[in-house]
């Protein structure tokens, strides 16, 4: 089945991209009925916590060591309830907290698997604080951990989600994509790393007003016990993320000379297990102080017995903290002054890191509606931009709510409107294969062949396999005698398994050298695309241009 996930619109705006991806009409009954107060996902775990002074830090608020530990645990039970066997952590996504959660009040923490892989699976946790006194919540931090399941003597492979839910449709299909990220994570950092331009003004600050980084050096070690491992001896992941937050708070404490309070964690990856029995030596420095916050960046390392001299490197981290005032405003913070060498090498990174937090932080974590029509293109984000050029597309397209318009010749017509967005799909079934639909669809050079709303496509920019930017004109429309062009990424995707489509999803991007022009009507879209299904032998379902 071909969709053609319709374009999400700014009313008033005209776009010649029509695409909306596949779902059958007869899943509404069987949506709503899940979603009515009867239905639990199985997989769904809640733990609800009453914060104690011995959970709190030196200010009466919860430690987030505390709070990771309860995070992990939580989740860690629902990888355990689907795979049913014990599960390790491997990796943390990013995490930022929103607020701080009082001695007194409850933490209700619930988890559920978004999605299990081969092996592995994504679970989704929310977060939220409770105060008892005032029936008051707040939403405290969303994380998205990856658990590996493990067994002794066979080889685990896990069985499918059962997906009923818009909701988990949409965490379904977007998990792929966020695994996709994931995956090339660090190569990712390291090539934005190496090519971005970092400005730094390290050499017209006044030293003699800097914090030497080696003075917020801290070292510690930990034996890891048996109530801090689980029944195969591991290591609990939120155990090792308590004590990092320890030793990076101690870090930042020193810088500032203050009580810090930690706003975000970056996304991180567990690279090996440590087990009962094992010394895990910490270690935490400041990267780099700005004007408002600072980075720390954490190491652990594991060792058997004291004679071993080779160290395995279980983890690596960067957390972000501030300074809270007596109004919660962040506090200027002192300089730091960097080591030469590694030091400054460290600095650095961490100035870039701290941009790339921010696109990442923006285009990911960003709401559809608050997101700009055309974002600008460069190399610190494209990898941000391409995930949610996809997920946005497969977010669309899992929307329950669309409404069927018309009916022609089995080619249907859907429309959504929210907000100040008009969307529509169109939906039709081809003798096409859809691997043979989506070679074609994704190529947008050979789309003046066959769509006429195409007058000429120019490759830009041949970003990597999956990615391309393409520079594109179509006729004018109505009364305008100008032209219309496009600016446009375009992302596609193999699916991972017989439930994922093929994607092509298209988003508008700005380019310095193809800016507006007098030439053209700039037109501009933020969510366009195709979905293909296949629906037996040489059945594509899916969209159909407009």
């Amino acid at each position: 089945m071909i969709q053609n996930v319709g374009n999400h619109l700014r009313r008033g705006l005209a776009s010649v991209f029509s695409n909306r991806a596949s779902r059958k009409s007869a899943s509404h009954t069987g949506n709503n009925m899940a979603e009515g107060e009867g239905y639990r996902n199985p997989t769904e775990v809640q733990m609800s916590q009453l914060v104690l002074p011995c959970h709190t830090n030196q200010r009466g608020e919860l430690s987030v060591g505390q709070l990771l530990k309860w995070i992990d645990t939580t989740a860690c039970l629902s990888a355990e309830r689907h795979a049913g066997c014990p599960c390790v952590t491997a990796s943390m996504d990013d995490i930022y907290f929103e607020h701080t959660i009082s001695v007194g009040q409850v933490v209700n923490i619930k988890a559920k698997v978004n999605r299990a892989f081969n092996s592995s699976m994504e679970v989704g946790i929310q977060v939220a604080s409770e105060d008892l006194c005032s029936d008051k919540q707040w939403s405290v931090c969303k994380a998205l951990a990856t658990f590996v399941a493990h067994r002794e003597l066979s080889k685990v492979k896990l069985k499918q989600i059962t997906l009923r839910t818009e909701e988990e449709k949409t965490e379904h299909s977007v998990a792929a994509e966020r695994r996709r990220m994931r995956l090339v994570y660090t190569d990712t950092i390291k090539d934005l790393l190496a090519n971005c331009v970092i400005q730094d003004d390290l050499e017209s600050r006044d030293c003699s007003h800097m914090v030497p980084a080696e003075k917020t050096r801290v070292e510690s070690v930990e034996l890891v016990l048996p109530p801090h491992a689980n029944h195969q001896g591991n290591t609990f992941g939120g155990q090792i993320m308590a004590w990092m937050e320890n030793v990076a708070t101690i870090a930042a404490s020193r810088l500032c000379r203050a009580y810090p309070t930690l706003k975000a964690i970056e996304m991180f990856h567990f690279r090996g297990p440590s087990q009962v029995g094992d010394r895990l030596v910490l270690k935490a420095i400041v990267n780099n102080a700005f004007k408002h916050s600072m980075e720390v960046g954490v190491c652990v390392e594991a060792y058997r017995q004291e004679a071993e001299t080779q160290r395995r490197h279980i983890n690596s981290a960067f957390m972000t903290f501030v300074v809270l005032d007596a109004d919660n405003q962040p506090q200027m913070l002192p300089w730091i002054r960097p080591q030469p060498g590694d030091g400054e090498r460290r600095y650095r990174e961490a100035s870039a890191r701290k941009k790339i937090r921010l696109d990442r932080k923006y285009i990911v974590s960003c709401k559809q509606a608050e997101m700009p029509l055309s974002v600008p293109w460069d190399p610190s984000n494209q990898v941000y931009l391409s995930y949610n050029n996809v997920s946005s597309l497969k977010m669309l397209v899992a929307r329950d709510n669309w409404v069927l318009s018309s009916e022609i010749s089995q080619v249907r017509l859907y429309t959504l409107e929210e907000d100040k967005f008009l969307s529509f799909h169109m939906e039709m079934l081809v003798h096409v294969d859809a691997a043979q639909a989506f070679l074609l669809l994704s190529d947008l050079r050979r789309r003046p062949e066959w769509d006429k709303h195409y007058r000429s496509v120019e490759l830009v920019q041949q970003v990597d396999e999956d990615d391309a930017i393409y520079h594109i004109v179509s006729p004018a429309l109505g009364g305008d005698p100008k032209p219309q062009d496009f600016v446009i990424l375009a992302s596609r995707r193999k699916p991972c398994d017989n439930r994922d489509p093929y994607v092509i999803a298209m988003r508008s991007v700005t380019l310095p050298t193809h800016l507006e022009t007098s030439e053209y009507r700039r037109g501009e879209t933020i969510c366009s695309g195709f979905c293909f299904w296949h629906e037996g032998d040489q059945l594509t379902k899916g969209p159909t241009p407009a």
